[in-house]
């Protein structure tokens, strides 16, 4: 799954994007199982599996919507954070999976190649930060 910042705004601070992340692992292992992530300045790419009776929109929604609030409040923007549209795929096979979970952790490093390490990229079996 992925979404975007609506265009004009300013980039993502490091606050907002830490933010999104803790979001993102708020409810994993209830609402659903969260399998990997990365919040980058202006977009956020997600692999999740919805637990029974959450659907993803929900999930998607709840996201946009606490996130939007406290960073719209934190910037004084009236308006929305996100665009509406999003995109959403449902893996097939583990061969998928792991040619989106890559594309999710390489995602920093292609945009900005001298980097070293990106603390708002994860997926299982990385330890949480």
């Amino acid at each position: 799954m992925t979404w975007r910042l609506r265009g004009g705004l300013a980039d993502l601070s490091d606050e907002e994007r830490d933010l999104v992340a803790s979001s993102l692992r708020h409810f994993d292992g209830q609402r659903y199982g969260l399998h990997a992530y990365v919040v980058m300045n202006d977009h956020v790419h997600v692999i999740v599996e919805p637990r029974p009776d959450f659907h993803l929109e929900a999930i998607l929604h709840s996201w946009k919507s606490f996130t939007a609030k406290h960073i719209g409040q934190d910037r004084q923007h009236v308006g929305g954070i996100w665009q509406d549209e999003y995109f959403d795929r449902v893996i097939r096979d583990d061969t998928e999976y792991d040619q989106k979970r890559a594309y999710i952790l390489e995602n920093p490093f292609r945009r900005w190649p001298a980097l070293d390490a990106y603390r708002w990229c994860w997926a299982i079996g990385m330890e949480r930060t």
